[in-house]
């Protein structure tokens, strides 16, 4: 059976818009699975299983960007900008949404591996866009939120907090924060991206701790995307990792395509959408699963076109369902 599933981002609700006469109509005969969980992390896990019940998705990403994953623990410590308001400070971006250059890399990492050094651990940054801290084995680690989701949110919320059996673990991890942003603050080459255009990278951003996993899976046979966490996962599972094509291609197998940098309802449908609805009546699919961040999930198959009886879908903000059992 050929299978297409549409990561969708962001949450349906956000793509907005009225839905096209014929799109409406053919999505108000779909099936709705049961609601999973929101956010990326969420997401991913419905499509890959990994050993273990960490998220490590720096060492993930680090066996894509070095190939050396397995020989340590690792921490994305990511470039970041963060600004000051009012009532704290947000994260406003961080990693490749930052534009960093190699130069940025040569300037600011040597400036700031000396204060890791000097708290037994090594910085480095194989990619300008993701740094990772090579970890003891044994590291006793606060809890550190993904970027993703912290993204536009006060930063003094995610500050590393006491750990079990090392009461000192998060003031280290503080301290070791508040000595990078004074460094960055301080560093000539922020100055130089402001001018230029950039925003500052004035703190790190520590999130995705763990070490290599053991296996990951998935049911996917191949997958389309251009984000590398997602690449990171399918080449962990042994699957093929192509880049996302420019518009809907027919599956040969079953697909994972990778569609959550998608903002425009009307392209989306277009040229992604009303394309693999047509496949399945054309015979080239078999079902095609959307998957939206929100948690809503559509599936879509060859039978449904019979489905007279159901009304047009007015809006993808549709209430959350908790499960409903394909009918016929």
């Amino acid at each position: 059976m050929a299978r297409a599933t549409l990561l969708l981002l962001p949450e349906a609700i956000r793509l907005g818009g009225d839905l096209a006469p014929a799109l409406a109509e053919a999505l108000g005969r779909t099936d709705r699975l049961p609601v999973g969980g929101t956010g990326t992390r969420a997401q991913l896990q419905r499509h890959f299983d990994l050993s273990g019940d960490d998220w490590p998705v720096a060492a993930i990403t680090r066996q894509c960007d070095a190939r050396d994953a397995a020989t340590a623990m690792w921490l994305r410590a990511d470039p970041a900008w963060v600004r000051a308001e009012m009532t704290g400070a947000r994260l406003f971006g961080s990693g490749d949404r930052l534009g960093i250059s190699q130069q940025d890399v040569d300037a600011l990492l040597p400036a700031l591996q000396p204060l890791f050094a000097d708290a037994g651990l090594a910085l480095d940054a194989p990619d300008p866009a993701r740094w990772y801290v090579r970890l003891p084995s044994d590291a006793r680690l606060p809890t550190f939120v993904d970027a993703d989701a912290a993204l536009g949110t006060d930063v003094f919320d995610h500050q590393p907090q006491v750990v079990a059996a090392d009461a000192d673990a998060g003031r280290r991890w503080r301290g070791l924060l508040n000595d990078v942003q004074v460094t960055l603050h301080n560093h000539p080459r922020n100055a130089q991206r402001v001018a230029s255009g950039f925003p500052p990278i004035n703190s790190l951003w520590f999130w995705g701790a763990g070490s290599y996993p053991a296996h990951v899976t998935t049911p996917h046979a191949a997958v389309h995307s251009d984000d590398v966490l997602l690449r990171s996962l399918a080449t962990a599972a042994a699957v093929d990792a192509q880049p996302l094509p420019q518009r809907w291609q027919a599956p040969i197998a079953e697909s994972l395509v990778d569609l959550r940098q998608a903002r425009d309802m009307e392209a989306l449908a277009s040229e992604w959408i009303m394309p693999a609805i047509k496949s399945l009546s054309g015979g080239a699919s078999d079902t095609v699963i959307m998957d939206f961040m929100d948690g809503s999930q559509f599936l879509l198959s060859r039978g449904q076109r019979w489905r007279f009886w159901r009304k047009p879908l007015r809006s993808l903000s549709v209430p959350r369902v908790e499960s409903q059992a394909p009918s016929s």
